[in-house]
């Protein structure tokens, strides 16, 4: 009787977890690449996410309280890869983007060249939607420092892609 509950339980867990995988999996890629800059890097802190999910096996408070977590430990993932001893002995690769179109090739490399702390502020704003409240408690950043950013990020991509060109 007790193997039975104990499976049952596994199986939820299982559902859940495969329910998270589909419903996050897009935007801590997409994060992991942003930050990492490449596919298998991003590839490497994606399966540690999620990997940290399983064993860790969180509770949390309400769905954004999940989002922000992941976002988190997706961030923290990525900075632990670029303190690693292996990261600091390796070279990037330039064919990364060939399999973009010329104009968003073009654009993904200079936005690439933004430090990473304003890279990560935009990534968030622009691509998974995110409000600024919402960026200052995924990221552990006071308000004001998120829109101070935010605004210095537009500025260094107005500088790079002219004043015509609105993020």
């Amino acid at each position: 009787m007790e193997n039975n509950v104990a499976a049952e339980q596994s199986l939820r867990t299982d559902d859940c977890l495969e329910d998270t995988i589909e419903k996050y999996s897009n935007m801590v890629y997409r994060l992991a690449f942003s930050q990492m800059k490449n596919k298998s890097d991003a590839d490497d802190v994606f399966q540690e996410v999620f990997f940290r999910y399983v064993r860790k096996k969180p509770h949390f408070q309400s769905e954004e309280h999940q989002k922000s977590w992941l976002i988190r430990v997706t961030l923290n993932c990525c900075n632990s890869m670029y303190t690693s001893a292996w990261k600091k002995r390796t070279v990037p690769l330039d064919g990364y983007m060939a399999y973009m179109p010329e104009e968003q090739r073009d654009f993904s490399r200079e936005l690439l060249k933004l430090p990473q702390k304003y890279l990560t502020v935009i990534h968030l704003h622009y691509y998974e939607d995110m409000s600024v409240n919402e960026i200052s408690k995924a990221i552990g950043k006071s308000l004001s420092a998120v829109k101070m950013r935010l605004s210095r990020a537009r500025k260094m991509l107005e500088g790079i892609f002219g004043e015509d060109y609105y993020v």
